[in-house]
């Protein structure tokens, strides 16, 4: 099998695909005092969809739910005709880095998790022309906490997400990028275990013995435990951080111009 076929093997049907609970996103959700009664919502990224009906839950928007894999969307559509909330969550199969909506669609753009596929800048960047005017964005995304992480830290990060980087300078580019930054705040640890990394584990021991000889599997399960086991030892040095920023009125600055700051 190939790669995503073997990811989407120890992934498919887990509640979640990255850090996340249901108490940070309504956390995030609050530090936004100015959305409209029934906001139209994006949710990039949504895989299995768990934020998506808490976001249903927490507000009387209407939800657009994207993501690439239609295995995540089967489970949310499930999801979505079992509690009768065919009208207001539209599930739609497609990429994020090439979507074409029309612009100012949306009044809150949400990505928990997900930003990180297309890059914090270049998804701050593209998504922006889909905001209506003061239209929010809020994402999770993996972020150095401490500097000087320990070199086996360094080395996981810089091989599986180079762009990575410190809150100031996260705030620092939101801002270049033509928004004002609302509020951010680390995820608790609680969000990283409870609905990611516990269910995980218990999938990866169990495709282990099910799977001995299947060495393509094998290697795949140990990048993940491997990721577990840094995060178990090391989560003072990095974790994920909701950022909540509203698009100014100004054009954002140009990548030159960024890179300047």
């Amino acid at each position: 099998m190939d790669y995503m076929s073997l990811f989407l093997m120890i992934h498919s049907e887990l509640p979640r695909e990255g850090p996340g609970n249901r108490e940070s996103t309504g956390r995030a959700l609050s530090l936004i005092r100015d959305l409209p009664p029934k906001p139209r919502i994006l949710d990039v990224g949504c895989g299995p969809g768990m934020q998506t009906l808490d976001l249903a839950d927490l507000t009387d928007g209407t939800i657009t739910a994207l993501d690439y894999h239609q295995s995540y969307l089967d489970v949310l559509a499930e999801k979505v005709r079992g509690k009768g909330l065919e009208g207001r969550i539209r599930i739609v199969r497609g990429d994020m880095t090439s979507m074409d909506f029309a612009q100012g669609s949306f009044d809150l753009i949400w990505s928990e998790g997900a930003i990180y596929i297309m890059g914090f800048e270049q998804g701050l960047v593209r998504w922006r022309p889909f905001l209506s005017a003061g239209g929010h964005i809020a994402v999770s995304e993996a972020t150095w906490l401490k500097p000087n992480p320990p070199a086996e830290v360094r080395k996981f990060w810089d091989e599986g997400y180079p762009e990575m980087r410190d809150t100031e300078s996260n705030l620092k580019l939101i801002e270049a990028r033509g928004y004002r930054p609302v509020g951010h705040f680390i995820l608790p640890r609680a969000a990283w275990w409870q609905d990611y990394f516990n269910p995980l584990e218990k999938r990866l021991e169990r495709l282990v013995h099910q799977h001995k000889n299947d060495r393509g599997l094998l290697r795949l399960i140990e990048q993940e435990k491997k990721e577990i086991e840094l995060y178990r030892r090391y989560s003072h040095f990095y974790g994920y951080v909701f950022y909540v920023m509203r698009k100014s009125e100004e054009n954002a600055a140009s990548p030159g111009a960024a890179a300047e700051k």
